[in-house]
């Protein structure tokens, strides 16, 4: 769709420096975009880019104008900024209700008319599909299971007995939602697996990304307060709360009955113990080992940077001796501290 400059600039509630006339279709880098495409520049690497950029207009601070060839939409937070006007050009379609034929709907489930069930998607017994909610090619809604007003299920997710969405919730295709969690019993060299009896409530406007999974509780229920992200490829275990809007990256997993608290960051890859708390407003940067709790906020680091691999050998050949040189630094220590305290004597 196109869209007036000066339109688009009223929308977002920003400063248009340029033709308001001017009309944009859709997003673009600043290299490769032409006259009506809208770009964004936040990192002070691209200003040669920015400098030579053929684009209709550009998403910056005001204090980045001087560098910009073209037609300017001046914002104090230019990344926020570009985000809605993506949204604006780029719409997501809205969901036409109905079903496909071949999909499977139980004859218990309360599907609102304009709810779309996609192709090969099953929705079981008990199930409730509220209004304009999209259930894609292939997911399936597990009997007993909520799907809250406009969430998408995007393709191949699956819901397991009595998860329950909010509103407004995207899921991404591959994630897996209510499975049983990882819960067993030791009888002598054997494995005895625990019932697992909770759910699963995501709160509204929560995001759960490809191949993520999310355990249901054991007794209690697993939840994921409104407003959540969590990137691809994370395991959340059984009984854990996540925060409201806290967002998660890529790879990261919680072990079980774990809480952490609202507005916080996990990093790419961080692993965090069985029955922690999190407080609110803490960040924990990438490959964070987590084995205690975290209550106050702040930035928590533990992962170890890349260096040439000559010298990650040489300190890896290192560690072997710590235990040594501790010992030997203790030594040192009292035997300095016995000198210190032995009377001297006066020469004659």
């Amino acid at each position: 769709m196109a869209i007036k400059l000066q339109d688009l600039a009223d929308s977002l509630g920003v400063e248009l420096r340029g033709d308001g006339e001017a009309r944009v279709r859709r997003v673009e880098t600043l290299e490769r975009a032409d006259g009506e495409c809208l770009c964004f520049f936040g990192d002070r690497r691209y200003r040669a880019a920015l400098s030579a950029t053929r684009a209709g207009a550009v998403i910056l601070a005001d204090n980045d104008e001087r560098l910009c060839p073209v037609a300017a939409l001046v914002s104090a937070n230019p990344y926020l900024t570009y985000a809605w006007a993506a949204r604006m050009l780029h719409p997501v379609p809205a969901v036409t209700g109905g079903r496909h034929p071949s999909a499977v709907v139980a004859e218990s489930a309360n599907v609102d008319p304009s709810a779309w069930i996609g192709a090969t998607a099953v929705v079981e017994g008990d199930a409730e599909i509220r209004p304009r909610a999209f259930v894609g090619p292939g997911s399936i809604v597990g009997s007993g299971c909520r799907i809250g007003e406009d969430s998408r299920l995007v393709a191949r997710v699956t819901l397991c007995q009595g998860t329950r969405i909010g509103k407004r919730a995207l899921i991404h295709p591959g994630a897996v939602i209510g499975r049983e969690g990882f819960g067993f019993a030791k009888d002598g060299e054997r494995w005895v697996r625990i019932p697992q009896l909770g759910g699963v409530w995501l709160g509204d406007d929560v995001e759960v990304g490809a191949n993520t999974t999310i355990d249901r509780g054991a007794i209690e229920d697993t939840l994921i307060a409104d407003g959540a992200k969590l990137d691809n490829l994370i395991q959340i275990g059984h009984n854990c709360s996540i925060g409201e809007n806290t967002a998660m990256a890529a790879c990261s997993g919680v072990s079980g009955s774990t809480k952490i608290g609202s507005n916080c960051t996990i990093g790419g890859a961080v692993g965090m113990a069985g029955h922690l708390s999190i407080g609110d407003g803490v960040h924990f940067t990438g490959m964070a080992m987590v084995t205690r709790s975290f209550t106050e906020p702040g930035v928590y680091s533990s992962g170890i940077p890349a260096m040439p691999s000559v010298e990650w050998r040489r300190s890896a050949a290192r560690f072997r001796h710590l235990d040594e040189l501790a010992r030997r630094l203790r030594d040192l220590e009292e035997k300095l501290k016995q000198t210190n305290t032995e009377p001297r004597q006066e020469p004659e």
